[in-house]
């Protein structure tokens, strides 16, 4: 999946000129925790997030009655040159910059103009998605020989059960770098026969762990 098919368009931006008062004020309305800051030319410059102007204004518990501070120019609380991503980039290898740079969020630039972003929210919601775990169902974790073609053998178990697959998920196996382990989620509330199919079919499930199925 690319970026592009996820990324927000509708992107409020501000200039480097802008108030810290006018950020808080942007945020507030666009229900907002990410701006963009874009130069004169329409570049990004920098970003700013929510917690940047909550480590930088006076907490609501201060004594402090300094005004002033809400008047700083934006240009002096965000994070210049941020991390870019480009539309066609695949979600995957975003989610891998988020995980790495510890950030929150992805501005999209294409022919140097900004035409999007993402948030790890946008990711957390793409993932529920591809998994399919907001749809009622079962899961299923199988550990499985690292071998070509055992992907299909375990799905005919599937087939022949008549039982539809949301989504496949494939971890290492902690214990044995020989295996793999495959977390399937399936389109059924019981899945106790699928279970029985695998086990008779001579695959090691780990979950559900149903004791009598298959012995």
């Amino acid at each position: 999946m690319l970026i592009e098919e996820i990324m927000i368009k509708d992107v409020k931006t501000l200039s480097p000129d802008h108030s810290v008062k006018d950020a808080l004020q942007a945020m507030r309305d666009k229900k907002v925790r990410h701006l963009p800051i874009l130069s004169a030319n329409g570049m990004i410059v920098g970003i700013v997030t929510d917690r940047d102007l909550k480590g930088f204004v006076p907490s609501s518990f201060s004594t402090s009655k300094d005004t002033h501070i809400y008047d700083t120019a934006i240009a002096q609380v965000m994070t210049k040159n941020p991390i870019i991503g480009h539309p066609m980039d695949f979600v995957e290898e975003a989610a891998v910059i988020f995980y790495d740079n510890k950030i929150g969020c992805l501005p999209i630039v294409s022919n140097n103009k900004l035409v999007g972003i993402i948030t790890e929210t946008d990711l957390l919601y793409k993932y529920i998605e591809l998994t399919g775990a907001h749809q009622p169902g079962s899961q299923i974790e199988v550990r499985v020989p690292n071998v070509p073609g055992i992907l299909f053998e375990v799905s005919k178990v599937f087939y022949e059960q008549k039982t539809n697959v949301l989504s496949v998920l494939v971890y290492p196996d902690k214990e044995n770098e020989a295996n793999k382990i495959l977390v399937i989620r399936i389109k059924t509330m019981n899945p106790l026969t699928v279970i029985q199919g695998l086990k008779e079919s001579g695959f090691e499930v780990l979950w559900p762990n149903v004791p009598g199925i298959g012995l």
